[in-house]
Parts: structure tokens; C-alpha cells; sequence
């Protein structure tokens, strides 16, 4: 790999991690529950940052081998291990209570910021696997033996920050439904409502153009501009304060950014001269070409003029004619003459 190369891979690398530092932080979560999750959505969103997110979340760390230690953050397991499936490691993954009925009921969410849309993959089914590690790694810490009662429901939240133009503003949510083949005998909502996959799609807006989480997250993740316009934004807009954590973030990733638009700009531009160059050379080519034929063409047919002259002067009428008429004949007089 060229030095080029691994500096951009290491520059994407730390822009991910900021990325993720800065949505890892409560009152940027506060928003996407209340957004994105059915039991938040009535709640305010300073309750939502200081009483109902549990804990400090954890922020994966990328292994360099499937079989590499386990990364604790704030002593919250971040990756999902067994011997068969390999790990799988989560960008943000965090508890929280749910003010539900009168009750508190605990939910285990995973954020994750997604920049690919189609990684060769459909996301959702990637999705599907997150949430079912989520509840089967319950087994042993939140339950044991048969008492699956006591299983937490799971949201994995993904944050689309390039989808395909259709998806482009789209947040849509996927969970277990109940459906009725033979009879109507409802099960309680509670005992299988224990999955759900939010897809938020951002796009190429400006963050002035939308509304309510989508604005806050395409200004936050994709708007060019500064990291003190954005904070302004966040304090003064969206009501979020700015804790030495998000601030440090969110000024990482701006400037990560602008590094990683100035090579692309370099990138583009040292191409373009290439392809230039090359529109050039073909057509300098081609030009040459029509020159040279017509330079050619000019010469032929002076010479041709000189050939039927002298033929002309010798008395040669016929070949002359045939000169006229027969290609082979008159390249052969051409070179008789020194005339080609």
C-alpha cells in the first residue's frame, strides 16, 4: 500500500472514530431515541440524557484480528464472541430505562454510523445479526437457565449518512409483528417486542432544507461548515450542551474533513489533468493526422500534376488516360520520374 494510501485509510479511520465520539454523546443520543424509538418519543430530552441513558456508552475499538482481546470502554463489553461466529464488534452500544406503563423496562441500543450503503451486503440483514447477538449474549449476564422473561429488548439504530438517492430522508423501522392465521387470540405485545432496526437516512441537503433529528444529523455529520458555526447550532438550536467531550468531536471531525475534501479536490484535479492531457494527445493526434493527410494529399497531387506534364510534353497521351484511371500504373510512373 502506497504512503498515500495508508494516510487516507488512517485519516478515515480517525474520522469514523469521531464521528462515533460525537454521536456517543447523550444529548446527540437524547435526540435519535426520542426520533427513532417508541418509548422515548413523549419524553423530554434532558430526561432522556440524564436519567433514562444508563451509564457511559462504549465506543467499539477495531480489532486487528477477529480472535484479538476483547476492548472494554468504561467497563462495558463492546464485542459479541464466540468460537464459531467470530466477534462483531458494535460502533456505540448502551443501556437505557424506559418509562413504560408506570415501569422502567431496560433496553440494550446499538448506534452504528454507516457510511456505505451497499457494502455488497443488504444492511438490513446485517442489522437482523446485530440485534440477534444483542439477545442471545444475554445469555449468562442478564438471564440464566430458562428464565427468558427476563430477556431486554434491543434497538439497532443505523445512522445512513450516504444512501442511495431513493433512500435519501427516509427513517423507517422494522420490529416483530403478530399475525393471525387461524383465530384472533392476541399475545401480549411486551413478550415478543423485543427487536427493532431503524434505518435513518441522510443526504446531500443542506441541514437549513429539514426538520427536527434529520436536520440536526446532516448538520452535525455532512454540512461544510465550521466547527464553532456547529456548536452555535447544537447549544442555540437543538438545545444540546457542549461538554470538552462533543466539542473536542465535533472539531475533530470538521477538520478531518476538510483534510479528506482537499485530497479528493488534489485527487480530482491531478486526474482531470490526466485525462486531459490524454484529450489532448488524442486530439493533437487526430489533428496531426488530418495535417499530414492533407499535407499528403497536396503533395500527391502536385506531383501527379508534374507527372501528367511531362507526359504531356513527351507526346504520352494515352498514358496519360491511363495514368487517369489505373492507381497501379500511376504509382509506377511516379517512381519511374523520381517523383515519389
Amino acid at each position: 500500500m502506497s504512503d498515500s494510501a495508508q494516510q487516507a485509510k488512517a485519516q478515515k479511520k480517525a474520522y469514523d472514530e469521531a464521528c462515533k465520539r460525537v454521536l456517543s454523546e447523550r444529548g446527540i443520543m437524547a435526540h435519535i431515541l426520542k426520533a427513532c424509538t417508541e418509548e422515548f418519543k413523549d419524553c423530554d430530552l434532558q430526561d432522556i440524557a440524564q436519567r433514562y441513558i444508563q451509564g457511559e456508552p462504549s465506543i467499539s475499538r477495531i480489532a486487528v484480528e477477529p480472535e484479538a482481546i476483547s476492548p472494554r470502554i468504561e467497563s462495558e463489553q463492546t464485542e459479541d464472541k464466540s468460537g464459531t461466529e467470530g466477534t462483531v464488534y458494535y460502533d456505540i452500544r448502551f443501556h437505557a430505562v424506559a418509562p413504560i406503563d408506570g415501569k422502567r423496562i431496560q433496553l440494550i441500543i446499538n448506534l452504528e454510523a454507516q457510511n456505505d450503503f451497499n457494502p455488497g451486503y443488504p444492511l438490513l440483514k446485517r442489522a437482523v445479526y446485530y440485534c440477534g447477538r444483542m439477545i442471545s449474549s444475554q445469555y449468562g449476564t442478564v438471564f440464566v437457565k430458562s428464565h427468558y422473561e427476563k430477556i431486554q429488548k434491543v434497538y439497532s439504530i443505523w445512522i445512513c449518512t450516504m444512501p442511495t438517492k431513493k433512500w435519501e430522508y427516509n427513517i423507517s423501522s422494522y420490529q416483530l409483528i403478530e399475525k393471525h392465521l387461524i383465530g384472533h387470540t392476541q399475545a401480549e405485545w411486551s413478550h415478543y417486542d423485543l427487536i427493532n432496526i431503524v434505518l435513518v437516512c441522510l443526504g446531500s441537503k443542506s441541514h437549513k432544507q429539514l426538520k427536527g433529528i434529520l436536520r440536526l444529523l446532516n448538520m452535525l455529520l455532512l454540512d461544510n461548515i465550521s466547527s464553532q458555526e456547529k456548536q452555535k447550532l447544537l447549544e442555540k438550536e437543538f438545545d444540546v450542551t457542549m461538554t470538552p467531550h462533543l466539542e473536542k468531536g465535533v472539531a475533530a471531525m470538521c477538520n478531518l474533513s476538510e483534510g479528506i475534501e482537499r485530497r479528493v479536490e488534489l485527487r480530482g484535479r491531478k486526474l482531470g489533468e490526466e485525462v486531459g492531457e490524454k484529450r489532448g494527445e488524442l486530439r493533437g493526434r487526430k489533428i496531426g493526422e488530418k495535417i499530414g493527410q492533407e499535407r499528403g494529399e497536396k503533395t500527391g497531387r502536385k506531383a501527379l500534376s508534374v507527372l501528367l506534364q511531362k507526359l504531356m510534353q513527351e507526346g504520352r497521351k494515352e498514358d496519360v488516360d491511363r495514368v487517369l484511371q489505373d492507381d497501379e500504373y500511376q504509382e509506377q510512373l511516379l517512381r519511374e520520374y523520381h517523383l515519389k
